[in-house]
This record gives structure tokens, sequence and C-alpha cells, in this order.
């Protein structure tokens, strides 16, 4: 124990340029001891928590590999710099390259898992074949070492794709799964420019944090020299990250720094007294109420019996309304009398009919002149007035109706 807490002081002693033959060179600056079963979910793209980092610390971590094409590059340029980082292992590239693992844990790197297959669908996967994926990968990985050794505990979920039972499952079994703080899109087809601007941009944004890399593309390799550099010329610090063992007690950190923002000490919720423990003098409880007691939706028969009664009680009583005498008076008869002369007002006559001119008189004089004939040429007794008492009838119903309008 004694010769693991040197070891750490030492290596946080190291200064980060302290990298021989290079002399510009990132470095490590110091290596941080994680107990995996104390936090065993970080990363805050995904969780609530994050390594406990101070400002202006960064964590590397590559995926997907080993590829012998692009992943001995990425050990030759953390090896200009000596930079040390965290890589997770796919099982299957392990058994197709078990020397690119071997050459990874000589160069000093972490060396995680990250299932056997690289499933994309890992959340829908049932809980046994997750728990497959995973402990083949462990497997793999192990004998890949090739030395009895097992992996660090450090597991990353292919395409970050977690889940209750997954997470439910890694935590059982002593794993600490790995989300990432920020990553730099290298998987997705873009300009090793374009993985260096995201990375540096999303850094600046947080303050320091967890960098999601892939050791099996070529725009990360091109783009992974230009970033170390920048980190060192902007003045940000490398962590190592290994998992605590019987022999190398974890760093001592307090709960506040892994967060990846600490509440500050000047916000009034984080200074808030404690409740106190009060000393109560009676320690008799209250008994709990029955669930029954607070389900009014018991369809059991005897419950069902006591509603109804207690509806017919309150609902099915019979109620007599009282209403008030009639507030207006009755109204008398004589008011739906109408005049005798309506019923003159109320024939129909054409519109022709209802206008009378100047000539009016006249024409009524003459009307009575014609009645008076038949009576006069009666009284001769001739054929010509019995012809002519034919003629003016017409002119008898022209007076009876020119009366009428006259009378209106």
């Amino acid at each position: 124990m004694f010769l693991g807490m040197v070891t750490g002081v030492t290596a946080q002693a190291s200064p980060a340029a302290n990298c021989p033959g290079h002399p510009d060179a990132l470095g490590t600056s110091r290596t941080l001891v994680v107990d995996p079963r104390q936090y065993p979910l970080i990363g805050t793209m995904q969780y609530a928590k994050t390594l406990p980092l101070e400002d202006h610390e960064v964590v590397l971590t590559f995926d997907d590999g080993p590829l012998p094409k692009y992943s001995n590059q990425v050990l030759d340029i953390l090896a200009a710099h000596c930079a040390k980082a965290t890589f997770f292992l796919v099982g299957r590239q392990a058994n197709a390259n078990p020397e690119g693992v071997r050459k990874m844990r000589d160069a000093g790197h972490t060396i995680a898992t990250h299932t056997q297959n690289h499933p994309g669908n890992m959340n829908r996967l049932s809980i046994d074949g997750a728990k497959k994926e995973i402990e083949d990968g462990i497997a793999s990985i192990t004998s890949a070492l090739a030395d009895g050794t097992a992996p660090s505990p450090f597991f990353r979920i292919p395409g970050l794709g977690r889940s209750d039972v997954i997470e439910a499952y890694a935590e059982a079994k002593g794993l600490q799964i790995w989300s990432a703080d920020f990553p730099a899109d290298d998987w997705r087809p873009v300009s090793s420019q374009r993985v260096y601007d995201l990375a540096m941009q999303r850094l600046e944004a947080k303050g320091k944090g967890i960098l999601l890399l892939h050791d099996i593309q070529a725009r990360t390799v091109a783009a992974l020299p230009r970033i170390l550099s920048d980190l060192k010329a902007r003045g940000y610090r490398l962590v190592h990250v290994v998992p605590a063992t019987p022999d190398r007690p974890a760093t001592p950190t307090d709960p506040s720094q892994w967060q990846l923002h600490p509440v500050s000490e000047q916000v009034a919720t984080s200074r808030w007294p404690r409740i106190p423990n009060f000393a109560y003098t009676a320690t008799a409880a209250l008994p709990a109420p029955a669930l029954p007691d607070s389900d009014w939706r018991n369809t059991a028969p005897v419950d069902r019996a006591q509603r109804r009664a207690l509806r017919d009680a309150l609902w099915s009583r019979q109620v007599t309304l009282v209403l008030d005498s009639p507030a207006l008076p009755v109204p008398a008869s004589s008011v739906f009398k109408l005049p005798e002369s309506i019923r003159v007002t109320m024939l129909y006559s054409p519109p022709s009919a209802r206008k009378v001119g100047p000539t009016a008189p006249g024409a009524h004089e003459v009307s009575a002149k014609q009645a008076a004939r038949p009576a006069k040429h009666a009284k001769h007794g001739g054929k010509s007035a019995a012809k002519h008492a034919t003629q003016v009838k017409p002119a008898k119903k022209n007076a009876v109706r020119m009366a009428g309008l006259k009378k209106r």
C-alpha cells in the first residue's frame, strides 16, 4: 500500500513536460485512482456524475480498437507526448490482434472493455444477450493479455446505448460504466479539421472532462497531434485514470468533485442547515392506514352493497318542490279582441286598385248614371234595354269595389 501511495504521489508530482526527447510534449500531469463501486456511472453526456477532475484537466479515451493500421499510429502519437489514455477494446478485435492489446498495456495505458461484437442495438438486447456481450468481451481481452490479469473494471456501452438492465448488471459485476463529457464526432464521415474543431470547442465549453475518440479512424490519427499540442498551449493537463486495488487505494475525493460543475458555496441552498435530530418524549406511532381504506375503486361485493345503500339513502329520497305564486297579473280578455274594421283592412286588393287618381269622382258619377240606365230602359220594356242592362253589370261591381277603397 505504501509503495502504491508513493507511486501515485510521484505521478502527480511529475511535470507535464518531463518527457525525454520531447520537450514540447503534453505529458501526463497525474494519475487518478478510482473505486468503480463508489460511483458506477460517470460521464455527463448521460449521467449526473463524472470523474473528479480539476479545472483544465482532461482524460483521453479511445474506443473500438485494436486495429493495427490506426491503433499503432495512435500509440506512437501518445508516446511522443508521454500521454496516457484509456482504451475501450472490442473483444472480437482483441481476438484478431492480441499483440495490439499487449502493446497498449506495455505502453502503460489503461485497458478497458467495450463488449465482444460492438452491437449497435445494445439497449435492445435481452438481458442474456447483453450479459453475453459483456462477459465474452472481458474473456477475449483477458485471453489477449496472456499474463493472467484481467482488464480494468471500466466498461463503455457501444453507441452509449444505456439501459437500466445493462447498468444494473454492470454494477452487480463491479464494473464502472463510462459515458463521456464531450465527443469529437470522429466516427462520423467528417474531416480531421472538423474532429479537431469539435474536440477543442466542446472542451472549452466544459472546461474539463472525458474526451471520447476512436483509435480506428484515419481522421482521428490526423487530428490527434494537433489536439495534444493545443491542449498544452491552452494550459490543459492530462490525467491518467486507473482502478483501485488492495495495493493501490483510491485517490481521496469529496462527493462534490464528482460533479462537472459543483454548486457554489455562495448559493444559499448549499449552506442551508440540516434538520436537527429532535428528542421526542413519546415514541408511540400512529397506526398506518390500510391500503383498502384509500381504495375507492374496490369492487368487492360488500363494498358495493355499502355504496349502493349510501347512494339510496342520499339520492333516492323524493323531494317536493314548492313553487311561488305567479307574480305577473293575468291579462284581461279585452286584450285579445280585434276591432270590426280589421275585416275590411284585411281584404286583398291588387296594387293597381290601391291608388285612386284625380278622376276617381268623375268615374264614380259615370258609374252611377250607367247604373240608373237599366231601370230607365226597362221602364220602356225594349230589347235594347235588356241588352244595355247586361253591359253595365261589370260597372256596378267596379262601383262597389271603389266604394270599398274609399271607405278605407
